[in-house]
């Protein structure tokens, strides 16, 4: 026999109950706000993606190729920066973003990593996606990064500065053609 008063009981019953839907979501959304406010991100809109913490977190939630994600891990990339942490999910669920971050914090391989998971494999159908960079050494960063990023998956990634180098390189129909 167990001595207790009634205020000890209705203690006892709270503690036995088991928590609800809302009280477990509530708990999720404040562990991804702890950690978007530790990483130092701050986002906003509506039905937003949590944030990633590793990479693997790619293949198991999103289903990115093993091959980009093996490419990821060569070019040194060991944990994603805090970027790629929300800009990367965002991207994946297919919504539009507009992202600020400082110089060499991972922007490029950000926006990378979903236009090759969203483009699936290889197609023989002519460009199939376009980068439009302001300057010719941010062209060059994202065409390099985009290589390393594709490599042993098949696709082929061009840069073009010059019409007539493109006429050349591609055919003189090519511009009717694309």
């Amino acid at each position: 026999i167990k001595w207790m008063s009634s205020l000890e009981a209705k203690f006892e019953d709270a503690k036995e109950k088991k928590p609800t839907a809302e009280k477990l979501e509530r708990l999720r959304r404040e562990k991804v706000n702890r950690f978007r406010h530790q990483h130092r991100i701050s986002i906003q809109g509506t039905d937003l993606p949590d944030p990633i913490a590793t990479f693997e977190q790619l293949q198991e939630e999103y289903k990115v190729h093993p091959k980009i994600l093996e490419n990821i891990q060569a070019a040194g990339f060991h944990a994603p920066t805090a970027i790629q942490m929300q800009a990367i999910p965002v991207m994946l669920h297919g919504r539009e973003l507009l992202a600020s971050a400082p110089t060499g914090s991972g922007k490029t391989l950000a926006f990378c990593i979903p236009l090759l998971t969203h483009l699936k494999q290889p197609r023989n159908k002519g460009f199939r996606a376009l980068i439009i960079s302001p300057t010719r050494e941010l062209a060059s960063q994202t065409h390099r990064e985009l290589v390393k990023l594709a490599e042993g998956t098949g696709f082929r990634i061009h840069m073009i500065h010059k019409a007539a180098e493109a006429a050349k390189k591609f055919g003189p129909k090519s511009s009717k053609k694309f």
